[in-house]
């Protein structure tokens, strides 16, 4: 049965057809439920009046009452202002208008009483308020003490009354008309189990709270459920998946075996060798593996992902591993070489570049079977390469792919899909990975290889250039190498290249002794090849670049990287840059250039990098700063439009709900116990919403 909070927004009370479309336009609200969601982004404090003597000049938001007095204009032409006097029985208060003088001045009479709402000032003892909310003080005034909410709005919402004070008319109309209707949507022991305020009192006090406490029981309540259904939602979603898919079952390991005693080059770390024993599990499992490997550079996925190939195929299946760009891929390549060439087995490198001939024969080599291994680009993807077993997908920097992309590989096989393994060397923060991510399963190797020695990150302003400039000399004539990097902003693409250029010049001109390489996205691809290849045979001695490096090759003997304009970088993009150093046994420095102008949040971007190499906390920082919408790989998520929770500051909460979420679907998967049925019928809403659920293959 249809619900009142399904109704058009026009036929609330109030609205109508005009303001319903800037409503829609602006707000994207389509129904009274839309509106309900509608969330203050703060609460003002109205719950008491000061005395005028009370105030202190770190007061917020406050509201006072008293006898309006000396109203006048002063002041010349646009010197004008609007002055006025507010006094109370413990002193008085001067009231300042700059703007909209006339309007203010016709609804202000002396002798009446007035509230007042406003940040109050103090200079020399005298206590001021400028630009006033101000409203003549009734009886029923007196009772209506709360905290007031403040909402969303925009230039063509006041246009047609929808300010502030407008939307709350509304919200407060739309309670009335609707609080009787809303629904309870958790089951009664969740809501005895987290003593949760019912539904419908949480949603009038989310918007209308007679006090502080009051509005964190009713936002707890809302964050709760919200994150609830996310969760329960991706928890089914996986479930469905490895019902409905079985796995390739992969229980020899005799390759594994030989790999580990003749021609692993070192000991694995203990988070290594328990991210293995996760995947082998899985591979025993006979369901199918969707995982999420996440670890900082540096840190051994890729030898990971070679033992996880090796188990492949010991167990007559083949495996491909996909990187984002080709010196990534090559980079692979000749890495995983190394080892197939001792060990017998058969690899190959596919990317735009390979030749016609070679690529005819690979590809026939890959559908006969004879072939292992294979690592490429997006040229994987072609409908041309076919395998004749594939049982395990790696893909590297998985955010650079799109959902579409990794399906088709995901379809290369008719009969089982092949298991797959994504990597990121971007760390994600654990409440993000638990939601956009919810519904694979997350491996995380937590620790660096032994003898790393965690790299000196520095701040420097350009003052110091000079300073820098000897320490790279210093670091040179160790036999070691340099990167000097600037940033690239699409926007602003052609400052960015003379930016570059310039800084190219001055440091040829700070080198003259040494060779210095070029890198930057305007090049074509064989040059930068070439370039990065000089560096790498330690031909050059120091590679001016833009960020086309930050996914780039593996230099160990490159052990400093300075950072021009470290500022105009995110935190994840500095600590992916940071990244490229720190590759040998050697002490590898970062040093962070700016200009003395910072603002706040570069401020503590930079704090962040100078105090902490890792990369999980960093990324909890970065989250904090910019919101979870904004980090890399997530805008194609729907599960980041959450109307009230935020993930940079309700991971309590969203543990608290995944934990809640795994419980009831253990207990009755298919949620058909009656004391489920009302979140059963939640999440079929959901469905027939159709809302943009994390869509991760």
């Amino acid at each position: 049965m249809a619900s009142p909070l399904d109704n058009k927004i026009e036929f609330l009370k109030g609205v109508g057809p005009q303001k319903a479309a800037v409503l829609n336009k602006e707000l994207g609200i389509f129904t009274f439920s839309d509106l309900l969601h509608h969330f203050p982004y703060r609460h003002e404090d109205k719950t008491r009046f000061y005395k005028i003597a009370e105030v202190k000049d770190d007061l917020p938001m406050i509201q006072v009452k008293g006898e309006l007095k000396n109203i006048q204009i002063v002041g010349e032409k646009r010197k004008q202002r609007l002055t006025a006097q507010l006094q109370d029985d413990s002193g008085v208060a001067e009231l300042i208008w700059f703007r909209g003088i006339n309007w203010v001045k016709k609804y202000l009479n002396p002798g009446y009483t007035y509230v007042v709402f406003a940040k109050p000032s103090l200079f020399k003892g005298k206590v001021s308020f400028a630009h006033p909310e101000i409203e003549l003080f009734t009886p029923d005034r007196e009772q209506l003490k709360y905290l007031y909410p403040m909402y969303t709005t925009s230039e063509s919402m006041k246009r047609q009354y929808l300010d502030s004070k407008g939307v709350q008319k509304l919200i407060r109309q739309l309670i009335i008309e609707v609080k009787s209707y809303i629904r309870e949507n958790l089951s009664a022991d969740i809501i005895e189990r987290y003593r949760l305020v019912p539904r419908a009192q949480a949603f009038q006090e989310v918007h209308f709270p007679v006090d502080a406490k009051a509005l964190d029981r009713a936002r707890f309540r809302l964050k709760f459920e919200e994150l609830f259904f996310v969760q329960l939602k991706l928890l089914m979603q996986k479930g469905e998946q490895q019902k409905q898919y079985k796995g390739f079952i992969f229980e020899e390991i005799p390759s594994v075996t030989a790999f580990y005693n003749n021609h692993l080059p070192f000991d694995l770390t203990g988070a290594q060798k328990r991210v293995i024993k996760e995947i082998r599990r899985d591979f025993a499992s006979g369901k199918h593996m969707n995982r999420l490997l996440q670890g900082d550079v540096g840190s051994g996925k890729t030898i990971v992902a070679f033992i996880c190939m090796l188990m492949a195929i010991d167990n007559a299946s083949q495996a491909c591993l996909m990187a984002p760009t080709e010196i990534l891929a090559e980079q692979h390549y000749r890495g995983l070489s190394e080892f197939t060439d001792k060990m017998g087995i058969k690899i190959e490198l596919l990317t735009g570049s390979t030749k016609q001939a070679k690529r005819k024969a690979m590809l026939a080599a890959l559908e006969a079977g004879e072939l292992n291994l294979i690592v490429g680009t997006h040229a994987l993807l072609e409908d041309r390469v076919k395998f004749k077993r594939l049982g395990l997908c790696i893909i590297d920097e998985q955010h650079r792919f799109g959902v579409a992309q990794r399906a088709k590989l995901w379809n290369k096989n008719r009969d089982i899909p092949p298991h797959v393994l994504v990597m990121t060397a971007t760390p994600i923060p654990r409440t993000l990975a638990m939601t956009v991510y919810g519904d694979l399963d997350i491996s995380v190797i937590d620790e660096l290889p032994k003898g790393r020695k965690p790299i000196k990150t520095i701040h420097r302003y350009d003052s110091n250039r000079l300073k820098v400039f000897g320490f790279v000399k210093e670091q040179v004539k160790l036999g070691r190498q340099v990167y000097i990097v600037y940033p690239l902003i699409e926007e602003s693409e052609k400052m960015d290249y003379k930016d570059l250029m310039d800084g190219y010049e001055s440091v040829s001109r700070a080198f003259p002794e040494y060779q210095i390489s070029i890198v930057h996205g305007k090049m074509k691809a064989e040059d930068k090849e070439y370039e990065m290849q000089r560096f790498l045979k330690k031909q050059t001695q120091i590679m001016v670049a833009t960020t086309v490096i930050e996914v780039g090759v593996n230099v160990p003997n490159a052990s400093v990287m300075i950072i021009e304009n470290a500022e105009r970088f995110g935190l994840a993009q500095l600590h992916q840059l940071r990244g490229r150093v720190g590759r040998g046994a050697e002490q590898s420095y970062c040093i962070l250039m700016t200009g003395y102008k910072l603002s706040r949040e570069s401020k503590i971007r930079i704090d962040t990098m100078v105090r902490t190499n890792n990369g999980f906390e960093i990324a909890d920082v970065d989250l904090r700063l910019r919101g979870p919408g904004d980090l890399s790989g997530t805008q194609q998520s729907g599960v980041l439009d959450l109307s009230i929770a935020d993930l940079s500051q309700d991971g309590r909460i969203l543990t608290e709900a995944r934990n809640t979420a795994m419980d009831v679907l253990e207990e009755d998967y298919e949620l058909k116990l009656p004391k489920n049925q009302v979140m059963k019928q939640q999440v079929d809403m959901m469905k027939r919403r159709n809302i943009n659920w994390s869509k991760i293959s």
